[in-house]
């Protein structure tokens, strides 16, 4: 009878959903007592953001999977098709960890562990991404060996804008994928990709139209897929659309509707790949390809956890609490005003929290 190598016995994950699938070989024929191990992050009325529970969940869903000897691979995907995942629950950092930087060390020891985990399972891993990968959930996709996305989907860090720093494998990652400066441009100013230019970054491998319009499918309507180059030379493909074709491109949105079968072909077409190589021999070559990452995850996890902890005191506070409690059409403090009362020598006081905060303006 062989071993069981888990750590302890899961009956119930918690804000995640756990499923085998029945592998299948590229001609579509069952392989029997094979399977792919789907894990879902189940919090769709919050963007799939991870709770507590939910990484701990993570965590013990990919041991599960990663020991399981009829697991092919492994696909980690979110409910839903708004989000695949938008990082770490904001209403559980600005009620709970908010000012709490020992508390928040602690919960990163586990945010950490499931990075790692993603990292190191003996099987290969997919992102299926379903819709926004953003934040901490950019992060946790990029530690996954192979991304797949829907085209209506976003890419992209959140952390200067909230308080944070994307250093839960963003600043590792994100240099490697795309190069130091187009890296250095997605972790500071936070402006959101489309799954094109993600596609032509190098940050997925596939794309899957997902916009279904009179029965048919068509391309993200918000951004420009037709390759070009501009007056200056440099390859337009992914931007969005502005004018009268932004808005052309809102109407066709507004008729037709999300289908990720597309998606879902594309996640089952690689794992059937995946399924006829030497299972040792494969994950082999993963491991061998993940060393550039861990690499350098493995050197700075554990100082910017301390960072990140500290953090909770001064504008991780302020940037969390105010995207939880401010109002929906400003959910960012007052960056200017912030940085005239530093200017002006003022310490992180609660009176400067409030007067930079938009929850507090009249």
């Amino acid at each position: 009878m062989p071993k069981n190598h888990d750590l302890v016995e899961v009956e119930r994950f918690q804000g995640i959903k756990y499923e085998l699938r029945q592998a299948r070989t590229p001609d579509g024929k069952t392989a029997e007592r094979l399977h792919n191990a789907w894990i879902w992050l189940d919090n769709p009325s919050q963007y799939n953001s991870y709770t507590t529970d939910m990484v701990k969940s993570v965590i013990l869903a990919f041991r599960k999977a990663s020991n399981d000897r009829s697991v092919n691979a492994i696909v980690f995907t979110g409910v839903g098709d708004k989000a695949f995942c938008t990082g770490g629950n904001t209403k559980e950092y600005a009620e709970y960890y908010a000012g709490n930087p020992t508390e928040y060390k602690q919960y990163m020891r586990l945010f950490n562990d499931m990075v790692t985990g993603i990292l190191l399972a003996d099987k290969p891993v997919v992102c299926r991404v379903n819709g926004m990968r953003i934040g901490g959930g950019q992060e946790i996709g990029m530690a996954c060996d192979f991304s797949v996305a829907q085209d209506l989907a976003r890419f992209g860090q959140a952390g200067p804008k909230h308080g944070s720093a994307p250093d839960g494998g963003a600043t590792d990652f994100l240099p490697i994928m795309v190069g130091v400066e187009q890296g250095m441009v997605g972790c500071t100013l936070c402006e959101p990709w489309s799954a094109h230019q993600a596609y032509r970054y190098g940050v997925i491998c596939d794309l899957a139209p997902a916009l279904k319009v009179d029965g048919r499918f068509v391309a993200n309507p918000l951004v420009i897929t037709d390759r070009y180059l501009d007056e200056f030379g440099r390859i337009v493909h992914g931007e969005p659309k502005t004018g009268a074709e932004l808005a052309a491109g809102k109407e066709l949105l507004k008729k037709g509707a999300v289908d990720l079968s597309k998606l879902d072909e594309s996640v089952e077409a690689l794992c059937s790949k995946l399924l006829m190589t030497f299972p040792n021999c494969t994950i082999k070559t993963v491991s061998s390809i993940r060393k550039h990452k861990l690499l350098h995850w493995q050197t700075n996890a554990e100082s910017n956890r301390e960072w990140l902890g500290l953090n909770m005191m001064t504008e991780a506070r302020a940037g969390f609490q105010a995207f939880n409690d401010g109002p929906k059409d400003k959910r960012e403090i007052d960056f200017v005003r912030l940085r005239q009362l530093l200017a002006e020598g003022k310490p992180w006081t609660e009176e400067l929290v409030r007067e930079v905060s938009p929850q507090y303006k009249k």
